[in-house]
């Protein structure tokens, strides 16, 4: 196995060879095998660490897959809530009653809008501020990708389960799937920094993200924190469904290696990018969805195959857009698997 996926590993450590990132923490899924690799360093500035087994990744994004999403599709299977339902009938607030929860798992709401001195706000004033928001010329045109759509599906979660966002997402998925190491409030020690600034310190333990900083508990786009051998557990579930199906029906996840946009002519899956792969003639989706950290989760259910990708891309700046190129020579090479 180790030679099949020479090439993955490869562009990996081409990244922390060539500094793109500190570190890496990566897990190869295939069938039953599973490659496990840290490399790298968690830690430049202040201090130089290595990057330790074990050590928890803010995963930003993440968090709309791994949490929002599964509470999402499992109030639609108790009956709860409907994809095609409406957000105003769970929402009053908002502000378009065109707007599905289809819409909003898709990205495809085409929410747009400016909340002037954003960053700056209560968590009280920017929910507020949020339902002052409209909707764009993209609705249903576009995918355009937003936490926005996500902070909406954590407060529907709310409504309809009267306990915020994360705490749903704790009880309703992390527990059950055993993800034992993942959580929205670390301890600090145990976590790989994040961004680093002579004014403002180093991000440990905390979410990186602004928005979710505010938000906390009711911020459903990002605020997760996990570990490689949790992400590695949630990857395999989604390729073995019936191994948990108190979280969701089989049947359930293996919707989400589908199209679920209203609009056919678009592509986007329930929180899910998807990536067309042809083998042989024959197509078939592969799921991706990356976070702003440095994180990435590949899900292949046709080859059963995943691959689970987690650096601190951020640290010690965000300003590093050299990082995506890299990343697709990654991306590339886990669908060139089986190909060679």
């Amino acid at each position: 196995m180790n030679d099949q996926y020479s090439n993955i590993e490869k562009q990996i450590k081409k990244m922390v060879a060539q500094k793109i990132v500190p570190g890496v923490s990566y897990a190869i899924i295939d069938h039953e095998k599973i490659i496990k690799k840290v490399l790298g360093k968690a830690e430049i500035k202040p201090q130089s660490r290595l990057l330790r087994p074990k050590m928890t990744y803010d995963v930003a994004s993440l968090t709309k897959v791994v949490g929002t999403e599964i509470v999402i599709s499992q109030l639609v299977e108790a009956g709860k809530l409907s994809y095609d339902q409406q957000v105003v009938t769970i929402l009053p607030n908002f502000f378009d009653s065109r707007i599905t929860i289809r819409h909003l798992l898709t990205h495809t709401s085409g929410i747009t809008g400016y909340i002037p001195h954003r960053n700056e706000l209560s968590t009280t004033a920017l929910l507020k501020a949020l339902f002052t928001l409209e909707i764009g010329p993209d609705f249903n045109q576009k995918v355009v990708y937003s936490d926005l759509n996500y902070i909406f599906l954590g407060l529907i979660v709310e409504r309809i389960l009267h306990t915020p966002v994360q705490a749903a997402i704790t009880e309703h998925v992390l527990k059950p799937l055993n993800l034992f190491h993942s959580e929205f409030d670390p301890d600090p020690l145990s976590c790989v920094p994040t961004e680093w600034s002579d004014q403002g310190g180093l991000i440990q333990g905390t979410v990186h993200d602004p928005k979710a900083q505010i938000l906390g508990a009711h911020c459903g786009s990002a605020g997760l924190f996990s570990t490689l051998d949790d992400l590695t557990k949630f990857v395999n579930w989604l390729l073995h469904p019936e191994m948990n199906t108190t979280v969701l029906k089989s049947e359930t996840v293996k919707q989400l290696f589908k199209n679920q946009t209203a609009n056919p002519k678009l592509i986007r899956s329930f929180g899910w990018g998807l990536i067309e792969q042809v083998d042989d003639g024959n197509g078939h989706w592969v799921l991706k969805h990356s976070g702003f950290t440095g994180t990435m989760l590949l899900v292949d259910a046709t080859r059963q195959q995943g691959l689970i990708f987690l650096s601190n891309r951020v640290h010690p700046t965000a300003d590093n857009q050299i990082y995506f190129s890299y990343r697709q020579a990654v991306i590339d090479a886990f669908l060139q698997t089986d190909k060679n």
